[in-house]
């Protein structure tokens, strides 16, 4: 897998920060413990301000120079690298901003966990992790759900600061994603303050996972034949209506070699023994879930980290199919197999 990790000349240094867990594509920090938001700022290398600079146009053959009005560059500070045009009322959310956001949502940054922290290509895109106190567990415990805050967000104007909580399990780091655990804040005036109280909307991170730990023991207990798993994997990575009509026709040999290849794999996956999916697990409503979300985790393979991240946490391919996998689950557990029915 490719990678668009800043690389800052001037450092030698990649900009990536990871706890203990190896480092994408092994570049980057590796920190033995949980930083501080000013450590983490520095090891993930996210040390640097941005500014709007204005811009001028220049006369063909003349070196007369001309203000372009309401037009502003954003322009990292250190090294100069122009990242996007932004109009007058773009409001730059600087880095230490972001992690300021997490410091105030657990006790005031003295129990922030980060766990990782990053920018892509200039610096223009930044993210980071933090771990929340406490766990989900499923079964008879030993399937265990992290609680994560995501953030992300863009220098150059291309999008909003996107937060999210995200469980990530631990034996095959599947995420979770619904509406109600985003929180979009768009880059105009008064975007700081507003970060500074989104904590309040991710409050209901605490709520949601008392609500997923009840959802998905209870998905724990009903069983899924495996036809039935192969059905709801199907109907989770339908790409399009086209797609859709071939399986209601049972037409498989007309499906395209990309769809069966990729629901092989997912259902492969729901199968695999061990690590990926635990016996209390296997065979379950909740075995079926995973198998979605850990294919898009695991094994589908991206071109680089960056198309990983925006498929998983950014409204992607592999957000909106866990989605549907959520969805088809919890009907099959109120309506039974009349769930998976195409009509």
């Amino acid at each position: 897998m490719a990678h668009n990790i800043n690389f800052n000349e001037a450092t030698g240094q990649h900009a990536f920060m990871s706890v203990k867990q190896p480092t994408w594509h092994g570049l980057g920090q590796i920190v033995e413990n949980y930083p501080t938001s000013r450590e983490a700022i520095t090891f993930a290398g996210l040390d640097y301000d941005v500014t709007k600079a204005p811009i001028f146009a220049r006369d063909a053959g003349s070196y007369e120079t001309y203000p372009v009005p309401d037009q502003f560059a954003t322009m990292r500070t250190d090294t100069k690298a122009v990242f996007g045009v932004v109009g007058k009322d773009y409001q730059i959310v600087q880095n230490a901003d972001a992690f300021a956001f997490f410091d105030a949502i657990v006790d005031g940054g003295e129990g922030t966990l980060y766990e990782t922290a990053g920018a892509l290509g200039n610096g223009e895109r930044i993210f980071i992790t933090a771990k929340l106190p406490g766990y989900i567990r499923v079964g008879n415990g030993d399937d265990v759900t992290q609680k994560y805050i995501f953030l992300t967000t863009s220098h150059d104007g291309s999008g909003s600061i996107t937060a999210a909580f995200t469980p990530v399990r631990i034996v095959c780091q599947t995420a979770l994603r619904t509406a109600t655990n985003v929180v979009r804040i768009r880059h105009t005036a008064g975007a700081r303050e507003r970060l500074e109280q989104a904590h309040r909307v991710m409050g209901l991170a605490d709520n949601l996972s008392l609500q997923l730990e009840e959802i998905f023991n209870q998905w724990a207990k009903v069983r899924m034949e495996d036809n039935e798993v192969k059905k709801l994997i199907q109907l989770a990575l339908c790409p399009n209506r086209e797609t859709f009509d071939l399986l209601k026709k049972g037409a498989q040999d007309e499906l395209s070699s990309v769809f069966k290849n990729s629901c092989e794999a997912a259902f492969e996956y729901a199968m695999a023994d061990g690590a990926q999916q635990l016996e209390t697990t296997k065979g379950t409503v909740f075995g079926a879930y995973n198998a979605v979300t850990g294919y898009y985790q695991n094994v589908r393979p991206f071109k680089t980290d960056e198309d990983k991240m925006k498929s998983l946490y950014l409204g992607g391919t592999g957000q909106t199919r866990a989605q549907k996998a959520f969805d088809l689950c919890a009907d099959f557990v109120q309506g039974g197999a009349a769930a998976l029915l195409m009509n």
